[in-house]
């Protein structure tokens, strides 16, 4: 047996398939958030895009089909392998960037938003990354992996007015497409091949788990949550362009007020992700972070015809954002059974590209029907819901989760194990899996006695 060493650094192979693989990652996104500073403009030339549930559902349609797609995606890598599956998604994507770009009217636009999304590797991304990856070195791959998300919505506020006054939206759709292309030779010349692919409970989604994951009321609570989130990110990205607009700054400037809004909210977040952590109240600093982004809506409902205004509303909503974003995943960690971590994990990345989706097309619905308003009335009742749900949950455990190799063994030795593993002081939760090779726990730090889990495999094993 051999026990995995902390302190021990990622290999230069990790690293690179680490580094790969969240740029592949941040690709996906990058296609999902480019557009939404800007599409909203472009769309008022093209035919039918004076129909707001048009433009919402042209936005938020790549979510649809991701949702939908990413764990199947995940389950076919299974199958025939982790890069022949992320070779179709990319395929898939540059076919669909290569339509939007070439669309004629908004309907070509949404089928092009379809087929893009339709290329859902993320979970095969994931997976790979597990197969490449120590289990001592997982958790920090996909926390780098994961950390794409917030970095490429940055990097699209900022650069998409700069593009859209160089190339167009037309020419956005045709980079996405390009850079996608290009990701397959990153794939092919820079991630390595993985010696052996097989299944990791903790990265991907096993249908045995499914029902035990979907009648998790806490866990439902936080799928809420990032449904929620991203609904209302969509839903508010319909308009705040406008609104910019309206009170007179000219589109291709709206980058000036995105750059410093956002820096600025990912330096007062880390204070509050250090408190939380730190004394262990996540679900305190994860509340006032929902009220937060609650008031920054309201904020932006109310200061419409004002440029301060709205950067003021701008950076309280994206400084709940962030931290609502940094939050999530912790807690989905932290209350997820440890042998269901991956099915968790999958379902809430699903929920949240299905908020996007709903998001956009239920606001550009409302706002083309009712005003800003309804628009805005509709993300504040989704917070409501989201801010009591959060207040009535149990305050998570304060734990960390570990992993551990071990050697073969039958399932009833391994059952033996997770119950001696169990007793250890510190460890909240145990579950060693013969198949997989690997020990996981829910340990608490403070008490946690690792000398006595080394020990205890070692001699076991």
């Amino acid at each position: 047996m051999s026990a995995s060493s902390s302190s021990e650094k990622m290999s230069p192979a990790e690293l690179r398939a680490t580094i790969g693989l969240a740029g592949v990652y941040g690709l996906r996104m990058f296609g999902l958030f480019i557009i939404l500073p800007v599409f909203a403009f472009y769309a008022e030339d093209l035919p039918g895009g004076n129909n707001y549930t048009l433009i919402g559902i042209a936005l938020g349609a790549y979510g649809l089909t991701q949702a939908i797609l990413q764990i199947p995606f995940g389950w076919l890598s299974d199958r025939i392998g982790r890069k022949p599956v992320i070779y179709i998604g990319l395929i898939l994507f540059a076919i669909g960037s290569l339509i939007a770009a070439l669309a004629l009217d908004i309907y070509w636009v949404i089928l092009g938003r379809i087929i893009q999304g339709a290329g859902a590797i993320s979970a095969a991304v994931m997976a790979l990354a597990a197969d490449l990856t120590r289990e001592e070195h997982r958790t920090k791959a996909m926390a780098t992996i994961g950390m794409t998300i917030g970095t490429v919505f940055a990097i699209s506020l900022i650069v998409a007015p700069v593009l859209n006054q160089w190339i167009g939206v037309p020419g956005i759709f045709a980079m996405t497409g390009v850079l996608a292309l290009l990701a397959m030779i990153v794939v092919k010349k820079i991630i390595p091949d993985p010696q052996i692919s097989r299944f990791h409970s903790d990265t991907e989604a096993s249908p045995a788990s499914f029902g035990s994951v979907l009648r998790d009321t806490q866990l439902l609570r936080l799928n809420y949550g990032i449904f929620a989130l991203h609904a209302t990110l969509m839903a508010l990205w319909l308009v705040v362009p406008l609104t910019l607009r309206k009170a007179g700054m000219a589109a291709d400037d709206h980058w000036q007020i995105y750059l410093p809004v956002l820096l600025l909210s990912i330096v007062l977040i880390i204070p509050a992700i250090i408190y939380a952590e730190k004394k262990a109240q996540l679900k305190f600093v994860f509340i006032a972070a929902i009220a937060l982004l609650l008031i920054g809506q309201v904020l932006l409902a109310t200061t419409f015809d004002s440029i301060w205004g709205t950067a003021i509303a701008l950076l309280v909503f994206f400084t709940a954002f962030n931290l609502l974003e940094a939050s999530l995943p912790s807690l989905i960690s932290k209350i997820a059974p440890v042998g269901a971590k991956g099915t968790a994990i999958g379902i809430y990345s699903s929920t949240q590209f299905l908020g996007a989706f709903v998001g956009a097309a239920v606001g550009g619905y409302l706002f083309g029907n009712y005003g800003s308003s309804a628009l805005y009335s509709f993300c504040g009742l989704l917070l409501i819901v989201w801010l009591i749900l959060a207040v009535t949950m149990k305050a998570p455990a304060a734990v960390r989760s570990k992993m551990y190799h071990v050697q073969e063994m039958d399932s009833n030795k391994s059952k033996e194990m997770s119950r001696e593993l169990a007793a250890i002081p510190g460890v909240y939760e145990a579950l060693v899996l013969a198949n997989e090779r690997v020990a996981y726990l829910k340990v608490d730090m403070k008490g946690f006695d690792e000398e006595k889990v080394i020990k205890l495999l070692g001699e076991e094993t």
